[in-house]
């Protein structure tokens, strides 16, 4: 039947699912609770890792994973989308001196708040706006440094590999790569003339549908670092798919789409909520109740 014309590649997502957490060692649980859950206000997760050995913080649908070790530190920043930045301001504002002596800072940036948490991790938190889509709270991408002349070989590989939608657009001097990882999430790569930080170890997770593909791309080439098990496998170089050079590192536990734990709903709590101004019904975080 004949009717309106549409782009349906518009909606494509690719082969990556989504990106589920961050994950960054830190030294002291009670310092990352005063950061993430009072200071950033989301949520420890109530059922899993819940004592001192690790704290999986929910932000809407994606998590900050945060074992207990020495400290790392994210070669880059992950953007964060909060319901209101003014009440962000002022939740870190309240653990300021709290988190005196660590490397916490904020300021307000160009429509954003650039944190930076005890141990120097760097979160991008934005307001709800159209290029997020109808994401309230959650984790819409991460952004990392790499190094001149790298962009392009790093989307060719996500292309590639994971059949992933990646673009590549000048930005400055140099060049900007844009890896769609889910619906309205990113993995950004901006090239710089800086020396990059020695790579510590952090790690990002997907999930994926196409599971065996990127396997046995990735073993082929000895890239593949753990065979976790059968739901779960991990690698750590993007390398240019062609000459196989190494591009940038960052480990990638990659996840199936039958693993147990894809789209495993999040508990979510209002930071607004407080004892002397409680409201019945407003616990949990709403988007545009909360």
């Amino acid at each position: 039947m004949a009717g309106k014309k549409f782009d349906r590649g518009s909606q494509d997502v690719g082969n990556i699912l989504a990106l589920e957490h961050v994950n960054v060692r830190i030294p002291d649980q009670a310092l990352a609770t005063l950061f993430y859950v009072v200071g950033l206000g989301l949520t420890r997760d109530p059922y899993l890792m819940v004592g001192l050995e690790n704290m999986w913080a929910n932000a809407g649908q994606q998590q900050f994973h945060l074992p207990t070790a020495a400290p790392q530190v994210l070669r880059g920043c992950v953007g964060l989308v909060v319901p209101d930045l003014e009440a962000l301001q002022a939740r870190l504002g309240s653990v300021r001196d709290k988190l005196a002596g660590t490397r916490f800072d904020y300021a307000v940036e160009n429509k954003h708040v650039a944190v930076t948490c005890p141990w120097g991790n760097r979160i991008r938190c934005h307001a709800p706006a159209p290029e997020f889509g109808d994401l309230t709270l959650g984790i819409p991408y991460v952004e990392f440094p790499v190094e001149a002349g790298c962009a392009k070989g790093i989307a060719a590989f996500y292309r590639t590999v994971f059949k992933a939608p990646a673009t590549v657009t000048p930005d400055g001097g140099g060049a900007l790569a844009r890896v769609q990882v889910g619906v309205r999430q990113e993995l950004v790569f901006r090239e710089t003339r800086e020396a990059l930080p020695p790579y510590d170890g952090h790690h990002i997770a997907i999930y994926i549908a196409d599971f065996s593909g990127p396997h046995r791309w990735l073993a082929e080439r000895g890239l593949v670092t753990e065979e976790s098990s059968d739901i779960q496998y991990r690698f750590t170089e993007i390398v240019d798919p062609e000459s196989a050079r190494p591009l940038f590192t960052i480990e990638h536990e990659v996840r199936c789409a039958t693993h147990p734990m894809y789209l495993r709903p999040l508990i979510n709590r209002n930071p607004a909520q407080r004892q002397a101004t409680y409201v019945r019904g407003r616990d949990a975080f709403v988007p545009g109740l909360s």
